[in-house]
């Protein structure tokens, strides 16, 4: 009998860790493991390359294909850090945002807060090299994520967290990325990669240093991050987050430059 060993995209950052860790290790669940950014898991799941993948959240409506799995999510209930709008001008005299394009749901969710909260209508302009933003210019917002946001804290005067700044319009967390499988993906193999990822979250420091952010008190301040401002679950609060996410429809597409 032939036995199909799925095939699963997760995503290259720190906040991934545990649960690429539990992939990995937990031992019930034997599988292909691809990594990559957020936006080319998405474009593997719709072309057929994998079978379950850890996409951004504002995509899932757009797959037909899809089923929402898991209780596990990349979250937060409070400040996230690596999903932020860094400028040198308070947020209502921001002109243009420039928008890292490696993760959909952050860019919605700037687009969302923009028109919801802070009432600004700026230019959205495709963040395509980072150079511009060691030179900033009158009137110009970045959209930074992932793990290169550590290398900018401390260099704006102004810094959105988007995650406290959806709390404090909705009074809700949030979930950037959640876990989806193609349908037919069998039970057990779902049921495995539940087990898989609660072993990698149980598990967090041995994530650090299996994969080698301990360097230099990194293990500290990964620890720290992932115990701190990631929340792995996703619960009945970031379902409903998600919902009023996707109800608002809102679509922002940068401008290249």
């Amino acid at each position: 009998m032939m036995v199909t060993i799925p095939r699963i995209a997760a995503v290259s950052y720190l906040n991934t860790i545990p649960f690429i860790y539990g992939i990995r290790h937990e031992g019930s669940l034997c599988a292909e493991l691809l990594l990559a950014p957020p936006s080319e898991n998405v474009r593997h799941f719709i072309e057929g390359k994998v079978d379950i993948a850890l996409i951004p959240a504002a995509v899932v409506p757009t797959l037909k294909d899809a089923q929402v799995i898991t209780d596990y999510c990349i979250g937060a209930v409070g400040a996230v850090r690596t999903v932020t709008v860094m400028s040198h001008h308070p947020i209502h005299e921001v002109k243009r945002i420039w928008l890292d394009p490696h993760s959909r749901t952050s860019v919605q969710l700037c687009g969302y807060l923009a028109q919801h909260k802070w009432h600004i209508a700026p230019e959205w302009l495709a963040l395509t090299d980072y150079k511009i933003v060691d030179t900033p210019q009158e009137g110009d917002a970045y959209l930074l994520i992932g793990d290169k946001v550590f290398g900018y804290e401390g260099r704006f005067k102004y810094v959105y967290d988007l995650a406290v700044e959806w709390r404090e319009l909705t009074s809700l967390p949030f979930a950037f990325a959640v876990w989806v499988a193609r349908k037919g993906v069998s039970y057990e193999v779902i049921d495995a990669l539940q087990h898989a990822l609660t072993f990698g979250v149980e598990h967090i420091w041995e994530a650090i240093v299996e994969l080698g952010y301990t360097g230099n008190d990194g293990g500290i301040t990964a620890y720290e991050y992932l115990t701190r401002n990631i929340d792995f679950i996703l619960d009945d609060e970031k379902h409903k987050a998600l919902k009023k996410f996707w109800d608002a429809g809102l679509k922002v597409t940068p401008r290249s430059f």
